[in-house]
């Protein structure tokens, strides 16, 4: 028996190769000819399905996630997809079969079919959806595991279906109220629901302070020291920053700026005059006009629109006539500059009557509150550049 030498070894499996281009050429091109054969008849056009055995689709199976605004574990209509939220999958036995996050919708879509390879959801069986809590929040719809069965289902466009989709999940932060105490002075702290006290604290000077808030915290009161001031709490955390005899609270009416006027496209850069303030390297722009920003979708509390820093540079809003600056609410605007710093300085004239460093987070906003009577420019930065989120700007004046 003839030996075969290495180059026709090659030569070989080189011209099988070669065949198989050849015929699965060959087949792509027969498939080619019918479809556009079948496109070519109009008696197709509107047809009746009679065969129901064959599916060959692929569907998006859906676990939604929102931002459960008043926590009543119930998605309503004051509450708010959330975005970049990790859903992971697993199967009957609790092995992990994939992941992914939710889109700017509140969806995590998982790929189901029986006919694609790539696809998470392949067969029938007991599947779990699993929401990944960020630390320190929770979910008021206690719900964040749910397991769901699967069927064959011939005839559908994937093959496969279960009896519902998964429940929407609800996902709520842990509120708190910070701040930190000038050097001399003592204030009382007094939190309040409804009108009663439901905790009171003395605040030593020049010292920074935390605490969790309940629930049902509606109100926090200081008094004393020269720092007399009220403010009605949000479902977010709050951050006070330095409290200074400069920064009382003004008895001016209050003004809530958003930004969605500023364009009914998609983005804009925010003109001078708008509010009646000048705006240095600020943008408006809908929630979802950017793929994959989780904090633009996040850190949207009202309309369709907010603010960022342009390109993450510092930017600024002022006005010649001096303005109370209340509060704003402020996120980050990636996953990826989670806990970035803001540098928040205020301004009045040439005095710089507050300054502080935040800690922001692109899943949750967060309500800084100074509560300034008088300021002419408020400048905005991040440490490392990334985009600083804006929404609810509320001034006095």
């Amino acid at each position: 028996m003839r030996d075969f030498g290495f180059g026709e070894i090659l030569l070989a499996a080189a011209a099988v190769v070669v065949a198989a281009a050849c015929v699965g050429w060959l087949l792509r091109k027969a498939r080619a000819r019918r479809r556009t054969q079948r496109r070519a008849d109009p008696t197709n056009d509107y047809a009746v399905r009679r065969d129901w055995e064959r599916s060959t689709g692929t569907v998006n199976y859906s676990s939604f996630v929102y931002f459960d605004v008043d926590r009543d574990g119930r998605y309503g209509v004051g509450d708010r997809p959330m975005a970049g939220i990790m859903v992971r999958l697993f199967d009957g036995e609790g092995g992990f079969v994939a992941s992914t996050r939710t889109n700017n919708g509140g969806f995590a879509n998982f790929a189901m079919s029986v006919s694609s390879a790539d696809a998470a959801i392949r067969a029938p069986g007991a599947y779990q959806f699993a929401v990944s809590m960020p630390p320190g929040w929770r979910s008021p719809s206690a719900n964040e595991t749910q397991s769901q069965d699967f069927r064959l289902a011939p005839g559908s466009p994937a093959g496969l279906a279960s009896r519902d989709l998964p429940q929407p999940v609800g996902l709520a932060p842990a509120r708190s109220l910070a701040g930190r105490m000038p050097a001399d002075g003592t204030v009382t702290l007094s939190v309040q629901a409804v009108g009663q006290v439901l905790e009171s604290l003395v605040l030593a000077p020049g010292l920074p302070f935390r605490l969790d808030l309940t629930a049902e915290a509606d109100t926090v009161t200081l008094a004393g020291g020269g720092l007399d001031r009220q403010l009605a709490l949000s479902p977010y955390p709050t951050d006070l920053g330095l409290l200074s005899p400069q920064t009382h609270s003004s008895a001016a009416p209050l003004r809530t700026i958003g930004f969605d006027d500023v364009t009914g496209r998609g983005f804009r850069k925010i003109p001078c005059g708008h509010a009646g303030l000048q705006w240095r390297n600020l943008n408006a722009m809908a929630q979802d006009h950017t793929k994959g920003s989780e904090g633009y979708v996040n850190g949207n509390v009202s309309g369709d629109h907010v603010a960022y820093t342009s390109s993450g540079y510092p930017a600024e809003f002022s006005r010649e006539t001096p303005f109370g600056f209340h509060s704003v609410l402020l996120s980050a605007a990636w996953l990826k500059s989670e806990g970035e710093m803001a540098l928040i300085e205020c301004w009045l004239g040439e005095q710089l009557v507050a300054c502080d460093q935040l800690a922001l987070s692109a899943l949750t906003p967060l309500h800084y509150a100074p509560m300034l009577t008088a300021v002419t420019r408020v400048s905005l930065s991040t440490k490392h550049y990334w985009q600083m989120v804006l929404d609810d700007l509320v001034l006095a004046g």
